[in-house]
This record gives structure tokens, sequence and C-alpha cells, in this order.
């Protein structure tokens, strides 16, 4: 697979970006509004290391971890009694991971790839 064609990492990237921006647009109480602008930002430097270096399975379990700590960032932020933050964080988070687990079988085979020429 060549480098900025992974669909899943263009995923995760504009997932990470929408995280980030949509404490713009959505009331944020608690630690909600720095806690999704950090997070989104890994999610979109993760995502876009991952595009630049296909081979590198690390990164893809990396957007998974992103994406839990996305879904428990309500509660852990106290933000859980505001919807729009909380259920951007519960749904960005469940797409990370998703997006993540998926792929890892291509980075996986990617990685093999490289290690063998």
């Amino acid at each position: 697979m060549k480098k900025w064609t992974r669909w899943q990492d263009w995923v995760a990237v504009a997932t990470g970006l929408y995280v980030a921006l949509s404490t713009i647009w959505t009331p944020q109480m608690g630690s909600s509004a720095p806690i999704m602008i950090v997070l989104g930002v890994l999610l979109i430097a993760a995502g876009v290391w991952s595009l630049a270096m296909p081979g590198l399975v690390a990164m893809e379990w990396i957007h998974v971890a992103l994406g839990v700590l996305l879904i428990i960032s309500p509660w852990v932020g106290n933000y859980v009694t505001s919807a729009g933050a909380a259920w951007t964080s519960w749904i960005a988070g469940a797409i990370a991971v998703i997006v993540g687990l998926l792929a890892v079988q291509p980075a996986t085979k990617m990685h093999h790839a490289q290690a063998t020429h």
C-alpha cells in the first residue's frame, strides 16, 4: 500500500479534526474543551503519521487507544451531562476504535512486506 492512501487513517484524521473543532459549536462543561482538543489533535497527528508511514502497526493501536480515551473522557472529564460534548466524544471514540482496528491488518501486511525487502 502506498503512502497517503489508507482510508482508515483519513477517517481518523477527519474524526480528530471534528473532535477538536467541535468545541467551537458544542456547549462545553467540566474539562470537556481541553480534553477534546488534546485528544482530537493527537488523533490527527497519529492519523497523519500513519498515512506517512503505512507499515507502522503501532500507530493503528494508538488510534484505538485514543478512541478508548475519547469514549471514557466524558466520565473522567466530568462532562457526561453535557449531551453534545459527551455524544461527540462517544461517537468519535467509537469511530477511532473501529477504523484503528480495521487498519491493523493492512498495516501488518505492509510492515511484513517492508521487512522482507
